[in-house]
């Protein structure tokens, strides 16, 4: 049997491609179908389309029609973003998520601010130690301190707001804390 580049019989090496390069109509297209999914940052749906074959060019134009339609709208995107995630996760990792998505940095401020209006980060965190909590509590007192600081802030949690919350859920004195920290 005659084998293709990829080692395999040939009829997998003629179903290699080249990525075929979309014309307007279709990457209109695919970006309303990809918005039919899910609402999508405004940078992601043209990185999106890219990769699917759009020209950057072509990309940005199909997107900012899409925007100025109000299909695409960063603002809101955020919010909800920031408003479904901040009952897990801290402010610090709802911020990076954010700006990694191509989101102004205003609008992720105020997307932030706007998630964290109803309970304050510290009680979130709090909440989230509690949750946490009782798995831990089968490791020492020290390791179960560490495991909780390093949870919280993969989280996202300030550092202060860390502190505090471990400090009051494993009731630790300053210098076993500070061990925990190192």
């Amino acid at each position: 049997m005659t084998r293709g580049p990829s080692g395999r019989g040939l009829r997998a090496a003629a179903s290699v491609r080249a990525p075929r390069v979309l014309d307007a109509r279709q990457a209109r297209a695919v970006a309303l179908d990809l918005l039919s999914r899910k609402a999508w940052a405004r940078r992601e749906l043209s990185s999106r389309l890219c990769r699917r074959g759009a020209p950057a060019d072509l990309a940005e134009s199909v997107v900012a029609d899409l925007e100025a339609r109000g299909y695409v709208d960063d603002r809101s995107f955020a919010t909800n973003w920031a408003e479904a995630r901040a009952r897990r996760l801290g402010s610090l990792r709802l911020r990076d998520e954010l700006t990694r998505k191509g989101i102004a940095r205003p609008l992720v401020e105020q997307a932030v601010r706007g998630a964290f209006a109803e309970a304050d980060e510290l009680t979130r965190a709090r909440q989230a130690a509690r949750r946490r909590w009782p798995l831990l509590q089968r490791s020492t007192p020290a390791q179960a301190a560490r495991r909780l600081h390093d949870h919280l802030a993969r989280r996202g949690y300030p550092a202060s707001v860390v502190r505090q919350v471990v400090r009051e859920t494993c009731r630790l004195t300053a210098h076993d804390l500070d061990e925990v920290d190192d």
